[in-house]
């Protein structure tokens, strides 16, 4: 692979970024690091999180990557700025659109969906008062329910559950918060989610930030346009589930388990 572009997560929901990266640059050689032995990121205390990170970073700089996406935004508010001197290869995060949530807005109030500790954290409430004029009108929104039914697959092989569980769901955040009509993917499984969200609040809009993430990536380092795909193991989230998720996708690419 030629300085391809790597980009990891706990799961299968940084696949979307990595097909946006394909889709708009074809010639990009990537590494999609799926470490599902780490999942779910949101769960782990700061310090944990920081180890998780510097391993990784670690790992992945073995392939001369001429940039790493950290496709979760649990890391990329709470440690991204810190693991960032660890390393020369380039660093890109994912982060809540809020200012495009806001100025889509005909309400003035949003929401942020995300798993629990990406919610509760002191960072994403920063990153909240630095980017909206009126931090009130956040809603901070506990969505780690919604990212489980994808990392389970169970949107996949069960879509009528699913749906029944997104609409129960959606109906809970819509008694807390009547006023909100835009809600942010603030996780990288959630867009998977999308059609589900939009058929229970079609009212709503429903925001997916990976295309903005990509275009940030500028025009990349041509190669052959190959995906290596990189998966851990544990004994919840086996690479067998995880490929015939893919296959479910009509994604057929390598699998190797580091």
């Amino acid at each position: 692979m030629h300085q391809p572009i790597a980009v990891f997560d706990a799961g299968i929901g940084s696949y979307a970024i990595v097909a946006e990266i394909h889709k708009r640059l074809p010639k990009q050689d990537i590494v999609y690091f799926a470490d599902r032995a780490s999942f779910p990121y949101g769960s782990k205390g700061r310090e944990e999180l920081l180890a998780v990170m510097h391993r990784t970073l670690r790992f992945l700089e073995g392939y001369a990557p001429s940039a790493i996406v950290i496709a979760s935004n649990a890391p990329s508010i709470m440690v991204l700025d810190d693991v960032r001197q660890s390393t020369l290869v380039p660093l890109f995060g994912v982060y809540p659109p809020i200012e495009e949530a806001l100025a889509m807005s005909a309400s003035g109030k949003v929401g942020i969906m995300g798993v629990h500790s990406l919610i509760e954290s002191a960072p994403l409430k920063q990153f909240i008062a630095r980017h909206a004029p009126h931090p009130e009108n956040v809603s901070l929104i506990n969505a780690s329910s919604m990212v489980e039914l994808v990392e389970n697959g169970a949107f996949l092989f069960d879509p009528k559950a699913t749906q029944k569980a997104v609409t129960t769901f959606i109906d809970g955040v819509f008694r807390q918060h009547p006023d909100i009509d835009t809600l942010t993917l603030s996780s990288t499984h959630l867009p998977w989610l999308r059609s589900f969200f939009e058929a229970a609040r079609p009212s709503c809009q429903f925001l997916d930030p990976a295309e903005s993430i990509v275009a940030g990536l500028g025009d990349g380092t041509p190669g052959t346009g190959q995906i290596q795909g990189l998966v851990t193991e544990s004994e919840t989230y086996d690479i067998e589930t995880f490929r015939r998720m893919l296959q479910q996708f009509g994604v057929d690419i390598p699998l190797e388990v580091v």
